[in-house]
């Protein structure tokens, strides 16, 4: 049985302390590390690798074990998950947290089970209760925008104040916008491929990519120290 490197508890500690989970998928594994290496150049270290396409576990098997040797700080979870069992296979092979674009509650009681990190993913107050009911500690909340934007973060936290809220879906690469989302009240935002620069060629600019994640990671700091 794999044993994952970073608890349960750290690992939602660090979502909270960083504010920002880049995610990202791409069938070439050798492209995903150097995402993933750009965005832990610019300062992440929890990282969300999307399941969404076909053999894409061979590929999040060959990343894993590959950074795990040379990133010991790096948190690396799995995304796009809707059922018990891939969730499973995917813990299996290192995943150190679940994201959920649902609420499934196989999914969370699997990942209760095995100690791991799941955040599931929410669009109403009912389904929020429901997932911390089953011991769920960050919501996603998505598709963010399509659910109501900072405006709907706002409105849960004023029945539900202890509710830890993760948008996901339209946080974009804009002060103004990242900003929004924070002052609303979300402990932490997902961001895929806003954060991630692509040239005119289709190949991905690694040192701009770095820049917007250093960049993102200190405006959310700079919110945060003005609150």
């Amino acid at each position: 049985m794999n044993m994952i490197k970073h608890s349960r508890l750290s690992v939602l500690t660090a979502m909270k302390e960083s504010g920002m989970v880049p995610i990202f998928n791409h069938d070439d594994a050798e492209i995903c590390k150097s995402v993933i290496k750009a965005c832990y150049d610019g300062g992440a270290r929890v990282f969300e690798f999307t399941n969404r396409g076909n053999h894409l576990m061979e590929v999040f098997r060959d990343v894993q074990r590959e950074l795990e040797q040379d990133f010991p700080e790096l948190i690396l979870g799995v995304g796009s998950i809707i059922d018990a069992p891939t969730a499973a296979l995917f813990i299996q092979q290192g995943a150190e947290f679940i994201v959920s674009p649902i609420l499934n509650p196989d999914v969370v009681k699997l990942c209760n089970r095995r100690k791991v990190a799941v955040i599931p993913g929410c669009g109403s107050l009912s389904e929020i209760s429901s997932a911390e009911e089953l011991g769920v500690e960050i919501v996603k909340i998505f598709p963010a925008t399509s659910v109501g934007g900072p405006a709907f973060v706002k409105a849960v936290l004023g029945p539900m104040p202890w509710v830890s809220l993760m948008p996901t879906g339209g946080v974009s690469l804009d002060e103004a916008n990242l900003r929004s989302w924070f002052e609303a009240g979300a402990i932490c935002v997902g961001m895929g491929s806003n954060l991630m620069s692509v040239r005119t060629d289709g190949s991905y600019n690694y040192a701009e990519i770095t820049q917007n994640t250093r960049k993102v990671l200190q405006w959310i700091r700079d919110f945060r120290a003005h609150k």
